[in-house]
């Protein structure tokens, strides 16, 4: 295995320097916060991510289904970028505010965070309110006098419908997207890409 720049071919740290310069334009300030579940930095690799899957495979998964773009680091991040551009990256925080709120195991974190998520996403004029309806906003702030790992359940479930049928279809629309699903293509349909190697650092 491949593990300093150097035993990289030419040809593969060119086109992974240029995937990163072109997810660069979804990337721009959009770190997501400790709170809401980072994504941390993308991994860079010609052949094989930690997430065992090729990185061009990666990006034209996203376009599969909303499913693998949610399993994806990459795809999360980059999603979360381009909702940015739409001044609606609250629907994607509060799903993976709800998915870290879900492994909690003890009761006395699960009520604080779960309090905290509803004051944050779901009650009026929250700071990142979520477009939900008065009946499912209810039922939540019902679920909060005995919390358990499901009481989001409902709002979080409209949120992703709602993400999937309106923003995620914009998302592969994006000239930045179909850009780099070009490049992806490309890439992977070409048998320069080498072979396994360790992930890309800046």
């Amino acid at each position: 295995m491949c593990r300093t720049l150097a035993a990289f071919p030419t040809t593969c740290l060119e086109r992974a320097k240029e995937f990163k310069t072109r997810l660069g334009i979804f990337l721009h300030k959009s770190e997501l916060g400790s709170d809401t579940g980072s994504v941390g930095k993308f991994e860079w690799s010609c052949k094989h991510s930690k997430e065992g899957r090729n990185f061009s495979e990666d990006v034209l998964g996203w376009k599969e289904s909303f499913d693998l773009l949610l399993s994806s680091r990459n795809g999360v991040a980059a999603f979360h970028a381009f909702l940015k551009t739409e001044f609606s990256e609250e629907n994607l925080e509060f799903w993976l505010a709800c998915e870290e709120f879900k492994k909690l195991r003890s009761a006395t974190k699960l009520a604080s965070r779960a309090h905290k998520i509803f004051e944050e996403f779901i009650c009026r004029e929250a700071p990142k309110e979520v477009n939900i309806d008065h009946e499912t906003r209810e039922l939540t702030r019902m679920n909060l006098q005995a919390v358990t790992a499901t009481c989001f359940d409902v709002a979080q479930g409209k949120t992703r419908t709602l993400m999937e049928k309106d923003s995620y279809p914009r998302f592969l629309k994006s000239p930045a997207y179909r850009d780099l699903a070009a490049q992806a293509s490309a890439t992977a349909a070409s048998p320069a890409s080498g072979g396994p190697a360790e992930p890309l650092h800046t």
